[in-house]
């Protein structure tokens, strides 16, 4: 089991604290890793909890990482407060939604700032660091709909096939500095983003009944997929999107 151990490694998790990155940030922990989590604003002591219950240290950094100059100022975090950057999972994230001819530019505008350009900010500023080490793990959060379209957020859509071409131009680079650089795309997860999904009973039933597992995803269902990107396990797995979403792609 030492392949899957992150010990002695130091991750940053950006929107580490709510949603997927909760789950996200206590999975590096219980496998060894500090965690600095970047995010909005603080939760009411849950994470932090959750991640020293593991034994590990976990580093509270309230930012928006789409303002210009955070993401640098977050990997000077990790570095000054945990010495070193081994793992990335930009997991922050926004989805604004509306009809076609309502979702215009200022939607449009603050969900790429969020979901694409951020990302990629503070995976350019970790990258330095890695590349100095001479190794790392890059993990980004895409969505099923990467490779499906989806209604209501042409945003969402579009910026989460960006991270998906990103990961691979990324991988295509820094591959040779020993830096994987991944991407886990969720499928219909039980999160704050899908609630109004679930609460309609023909969506809902429309969607369970696309999936071959016959529900929705945990978000606990994600931490083994995390684990092993982050991990040596993974040291020759590169530039791949690891799609968690029940079977619902096969359907």
């Amino acid at each position: 089991m030492h392949l899957f151990s992150l010990e002695g490694r130091n991750a940053i998790v950006t929107g580490g604290n709510s949603g997927i990155g909760r789950p996200l940030s206590v999975a590096l922990a219980a496998a060894g890793a500090d965690v600095l989590v970047a995010a909005l604003e603080d939760d009411d002591g849950t994470t932090r909890r959750l991640v020293e219950a593991q034994g590990r240290r976990l580093v509270f950094l309230e930012v928006d990482i789409a303002r210009p100059g955070m993401p640098e100022r977050v990997v000077r975090r990790c570095l000054d407060e945990l010495g070193s950057v081994d793992i990335l999972v930009n997991c922050a994230g926004i989805c604004l939604r509306a009809d076609v001819v309502d979702f215009g530019r200022d939607e449009w505008d603050r969900m790429v700032a969020v979901n694409l350009t951020a990302a990629f900010d503070v995976a350019h500023e970790a990258s330095r660091c890695m590349i100095a080490q001479g190794s790392g793990k890059i993990i980004n959060i895409a969505s099923l709909f990467a490779f499906l379209g989806g209604r209501a957020s042409p945003a969402y859509a579009a910026t989460k096939a960006g991270i998906v071409g990103f990961t691979r131009a990324y991988c295509d680079e820094l591959a040779e500095h020993n830096i994987q650089v991944n991407a886990i795309a969720p499928g219909y997860f039980v999160t704050a983003i899908t609630e109004a999904m679930r609460a309609d009973p023909e969506t809902d039933r429309r969607i369970v009944q696309h999936i071959p597992a016959g529900r929705w995803g945990d978000v606990s269902d994600l931490m083994g997929a995390a684990v092993f990107l982050a991990s040596p396990a993974a040291d020759y797995v590169n530039g791949h999107v690891l799609t968690v979403d029940g079977g619902y792609l096969v359907r």
